[in-house]
């Protein structure tokens, strides 16, 4: 089967054997793995830290991806949720092969019925934004779904116009908060704002005045999803007392969590893999939440939010891709599609 993958994670993309078209055998599902023959994929910022991590082997290749969209080919004898045909989503497991391939092995309980109203390249940029998002928001943040609980509720997405904030406010919306979205160019406000952010401020300034402008002395609750130290301090202004805050930018480098102390100020970290990862027990969830969304896309309540497709799926426009990631100013998602 073709795959892209790579032996050195200390190459530049510039590089050629930065990714390189790889033919692999076709892999064989066990257990409750699904076999699904990939249709699309999407890139994401996993994607490119995973590459440089430093973890490579010189005698078996890597391979990336964290978003796909395809037919179930086979399925393993212990499956019971899909069926040879069946059309599907999902955004994978860190510590197995991508899905940067032909065919992809993916735990059933972690795989989405793919939305009917998305064709496959759509349906790809949706599965780790989704699961990211809704995580964030309804189990870290325990934001409450009735719109009527939320209705003075406030939220603060930081990087609104990116592939989480597109769908974070989307799900914010439909739970009955008040949106207030980061952008910073002309053409990301206009995208936050068509996706329901309810007021725009710029992430390159001091929120607090900005917030003050548009009458919050304070939010409910906040989704950082970008640098979180560089907006450390900030945050800590103008979360209410007794807020919630939520990151999935790792910090790096230690921070001040008595910043939060005076206001009892609740702080929450969200990563989608770590579910599979440590293989918990409540893994199925993510099966349950891609079916809800495909539902919620389907009825029109959801838009999908791929921006940028590129055709075939090779080495060459994988690397692409991810200098286009590395740029820092995608708007929603890019895909590509077929191998």
């Amino acid at each position: 089967m073709k795959a892209v993958g790579f032996y050195r994670s200390d190459l530049p993309l510039s590089n050629p054997e930065s990714m390189m078209d790889l033919e692999l055998e076709k892999p064989v599902p066990t257990g409750k793995d699904l076999l699904v023959r990939v249709k699309a994929i999407s890139v994401n910022p996993a994607d490119v830290k995973t590459r440089t991590s430093g973890k490579s082997d010189p005698n078996n290749p890597r391979i990336l991806g964290w978003d796909a969209a395809g037919i179930v080919e086979q399925v393993g004898p212990d499956c019971i949720l899909f069926k040879p045909g069946d059309e599907v989503y999902y955004a994978g497991d860190l510590e197995r092969p991508g899905c940067n391939s032909e065919f992809h092995l993916i735990d059933e309980r972690i795989v989405g019925r793919k939305p009917r109203t998305l064709n496959y390249a759509q349906a790809a940029a949706m599965p780790l934004t989704s699961l990211t998002a809704w995580e964030a928001l309804f189990d870290r943040l325990g934001v409450n779904q009735d719109e009527l609980e939320n209705k003075n509720r406030t939220i603060l997405i930081i990087g609104a116009a990116g592939g989480v904030g597109s769908v974070a406010t989307q799900f914010s919306k439909l739970a009955g908060l008040t949106v207030l979205g980061t952008a910073s160019r002309e053409e990301s406000v206009r995208w936050a704002k068509d996706h329901g952010a309810d007021y725009i401020i710029n992430h390159r300034e001091a929120l607090g005045p900005q917030l003050k402008a548009y009458g919050f002395d304070f939010v409910d609750y906040i989704f950082c999803l970008n640098d979180t130290v560089l907006h450390w301090e900030s945050m800590a202004e103008v979360i209410r007392p007794q807020g919630k805050i939520c990151s999935v930018v790792p910090a790096g480098k230690p921070v001040n969590l008595d910043s939060f102390f005076v206001k009892s100020v609740s702080f929450h970290w969200e990563l989608m893999f770590t579910r599979a990862k440590f293989q918990t027990d409540d893994r199925l969830e993510q099966h349950h939440l891609l079916n809800t969304v495909a539902d919620l896309i389907d009825v029109g309540k959801i838009k999908p939010t791929m921006t940028q497709r590129l055709e075939p799926i090779n080495a060459a426009n994988l690397r692409l891709a991810h200098e286009k990631l590395l740029a820092g100013d995608m708007i929603g998602k890019l895909v590509l599609e077929r191998f």
